[in-house]
């Protein structure tokens, strides 16, 4: 988290503490630059207006600790006071908790609560928990989910934790993630690897989506058949890359689309979804797995699917064993 303030009307000079570094320099900037639009950020990066130790530098730039950052004056939106956290959020977050240590805190998150503000969401979980938690000068996320992705989701409380963790992340090493998705359609237990490179673009509706594309950046995923019922299949998905909207794609990929995805369903399934009473995204982060940033002890989560998507699962004889 960012400490520092600055005179936005000026340019600022700002010298690297221990608890940004390791941090890119575009979520550096984003978190000092608070209501600044992304545009903005990437824009002044780009220009050349943001400096380290005087030259031009990257948006996924490293910065390390004595860092000399030039900030070039911006035009910020008038700030406004992060909202309370309601009791009733306070008590779901709560009670969502799977694993809290000196580093690390661990939470199952319910569908429909955004893992940080913005886009017209004034109070994400991020938020809410540095609300709670006004003692804890770092929380921050490791990784992000959809909004209307449930599952367990990782916070770093430690910056050391943050940086080791996200290395994982990008070398594709020492940490795992399994997904449940509840899929339209029979799905083929001999597919178990999808490697299709992913594209994001546009309809021209100005809709932004992911495409299959030669284009694209390349991506992987695993799967494993969990259940089969009459018009869906429940399928373990482990993300081995980290693209946006991987899994939904791939699974359309494969004509499957995920119940309840408004983004990518088309008419047919979107009614049979309400038929059967699925009024949400059915994908869950399952499991997380990885070695713990500063002890290397194996951590393993699990987030039970909560009442709601258990229903589903029920509703449409795809409710696994391995859930029971």
């Amino acid at each position: 988290m960012v400490k520092q303030s600055i005179n936005p009307a000026q340019v600022n000079l700002l010298v690297v503490g221990e608890e940004n570094e390791g941090q890119r320099l575009d979520n550096f900037l984003l978190a000092l630059l608070k209501g600044a639009p992304k545009t903005l950020v990437y824009r002044i990066i780009r220009k050349g207006e943001v400096r380290i130790n005087k030259k031009r530098a990257k948006a996924d730039s490293r910065l390390q600790k004595g860092d000399q950052v030039r900030v070039p004056p911006v035009r910020l939106p008038e700030a406004n006071e992060t909202p309370d956290v309601s009791p009733k959020l306070q008590r779901i977050l709560n009670d969502s908790i799977l694993f809290e240590d000196e580093a690390l805190l661990a939470i199952n998150k319910p569908h429909g609560l955004a893992v940080h503000g913005g886009s017209g969401v004034s109070l994400g979980m991020i938020e809410a928990l540095r609300k709670m938690r006004p003692d804890h000068s770092f929380l921050e996320l490791v990784h992000r989910l959809d909004r209307d992705t449930s599952g367990v989701i990782l916070v770093a409380k430690k910056r050391r934790a943050l940086t080791v963790l996200q290395k994982m992340l990008v070398d594709k090493k020492g940490i795992s993630k399994k997904y449940l998705a509840l899929v339209h359609g029979h799905w083929d237990a001999a597919v178990t690897d999808i490697r299709l490179p992913l594209l994001r673009t546009e309809r021209k509706s100005g809709e932004r989506i992911v495409v299959v594309s030669d284009e694209g950046k390349s991506c992987h995923t695993r799967t494993r058949l969990l259940e089969s019922g009459r018009q869906y299949a429940l399928i373990e998905a482990e993300p081995v890359t980290g693209r946006t909207h991987q899994i939904r794609v791939h699974c359309l990929s494969q004509g499957n689309t995920i119940a309840g995805d408004e983004k990518y369903s088309d008419r047919t399934e979107a009614e049979q979804d309400k038929t059967v009473g699925i009024r949400r995204l059915c994908l869950h982060a399952w499991k997380l797995g990885f070695a713990h940033p500063l002890t290397g002890e194996r951590v393993r989560l699990i987030a039970p699917p909560d009442a709601e998507l258990k229903a589903a699962y029920k509703s449409v004889d795809c409710l696994s064993g391995e859930l029971l």
